[in-house]
């Protein structure tokens, strides 16, 4: 469902605020949730001025009632992910509550770059329900259900049972399924180790707090070095606060990659709906052919055989059948019985070549649209994951030299005395 008379790339969007709430669920249970204020603002008004367009909340489930219908309806498409329900990935000092004021300001940071991932994207960002989610409060998910998306939702056995019995899978999303699958191992053992690092990077700290302590309770000892412990006891607390700064950027670098470790599923959920239209492809193919031998064979009655069938003598077309040997037992057709089969089956034929070339048709459209959104795809990850990396490796500089500074002047101090 998309307009062409608007562009969510001429809108700004941020989630600028999370509220927790509680209510009733569908099954008229109390619970708590957490509602986010979205706020839009139009990049050029009418008369020049940018002005605010709209504000309205929304929970986690409206945001996830969002991305479940546009991956039904742009199936070709690597649908940016939704931020982590619950922490993951997390060095074991922090809290993994969902409801923890520090993980819901992540999952708000989180959930507004979902907006925008989607408001910036060629396609998604003109669609109408997306559009409606940033602007209509009220009956919102009345209209999502009323576009039928639910129906038109694969289920996950057929999509199983199409990974397992497709003949002629198409080598490129093979390739694609196995590039996601080492993109999400690679993320996960590089947050597994960050995760670990920030542990030992913690503790590093807590040192330098437990030397600053020591030093200023020496100093009140020392009279003649009571100042220059003084001085570097500073020095050692100011660098030890520090580390709950350093590990909040952390956890701001660990999200980054977290997205793309989600996007990993996002590749493969194109790969199912691949492999869905390759299988119906086949199925309808192999169906048009069956319908083709059963015409060939009425139309020209067959080579005759004779075989015995429990003491009967039964005389079949060169292809056996249980409806062969039921013929024979029963009585043949008549030639206009047979007539009229032919008849229906060529019509069947006519309709499943039809089908064919259809199915052929939106099978090349769909691997020409998926590939050209996997390569934007691969661009934008290759920008993001190298400008994260980089800023990741400039803030563990700009760290080593505070540490490198800190002893220097405690060094000073320590000569002073």
């Amino acid at each position: 469902m998309t307009e062409s008379n608007f562009s969510l790339k001429k809108i700004e969007i941020s989630v600028s605020e999370a509220e927790k709430r509680t209510g009733r669920n569908a099954m008229n249970m109390q619970e708590t949730y957490t509602a986010y204020l979205i706020e839009t603002r139009s990049v050029e008004h009418s008369d020049g001025q940018s002005v605010l367009t709209d504000s309205l909340w929304r929970r986690c489930s409206a945001f996830e009632w969002l991305r479940n219908y546009l991956l039904v309806y742009y199936p070709h498409v690597v649908v940016p992910p939704l931020p982590e329900k619950r922490a993951e990935f997390v060095w074991h000092k922090l809290s993994a509550d969902n409801m923890d004021p520090d993980f819901v300001e992540r999952r708000r940071i989180g959930l507004e770059n979902f907006l925008l991932r989607l408001a910036s994207h060629p396609i998604l960002c003109r669609d109408k329900i997306f559009y409606l989610f940033l602007t209509q409060e009220g009956n919102w998910k009345e209209t999502v259900n009323e576009t039928g998306f639910q129906l038109k939702a694969d289920s996950r056995l057929k999509a199983l049972n199409a990974t397992f019995r497709v003949k002629n899978p198409d080598k490129r999303f093979i390739e694609l399924k196995h590039y996601s699958d080492e993109l999400q191992s690679v993320i996960s053992h590089l947050l597994r180790v960050r995760a670990r690092v920030a542990d030992r990077l913690y503790g590093v700290y807590k040192v330098h707090g437990n030397y600053g302590r020591v030093f200023s309770e020496w100093s009140a000892i020392e009279k003649e070095m009571g100042d220059g412990l003084q001085s570097a006891g500073h020095h050692m607390d100011v660098y030890a606060s520090s580390i709950d700064d350093i590990l909040e950027d952390e956890e701001h670098y660990a999200d980054q990659l977290k997205e793309y470790l989600f996007y990993a599923e996002a590749l493969r959920a194109v790969c199912r709906k691949h492999e869905l239209m390759q299988y119906d492809l086949e199925m309808a193919a192999q169906d048009l052919a069956s319908k083709k031998q059963q015409c060939e064979e009425l139309a020209t009655g067959g080579e005759l055989f004779s075989i015995w069938v429990c003491g009967i003598i039964i005389t079949n077309l060169k292809t056996f059948s249980l409806k062969g040997v039921t013929t024979q037992l029963f009585g043949q057709e008549t030639p206009e019985q047979r007539e009229a089969r032919i008849k229906m089956l060529e019509e069947q034929i006519k309709e499943g070549e039809q089908q064919l070339k259809s199915k052929n048709l939106e099978g090349r459209e769909f691997v020409k649209n998926a590939w050209a959104d996997i390569e934007r795809f691969k661009e934008q990850k290759n920008h993001d994951l190298k400008e994260a990396l980089i800023s990741y490796a400039v803030m563990q500089i700009s760290m080593c030299k505070k540490g490198i500074q800190v002893w220097t002047n405690a060094k000073e101090c320590f000569s002073k005395m």
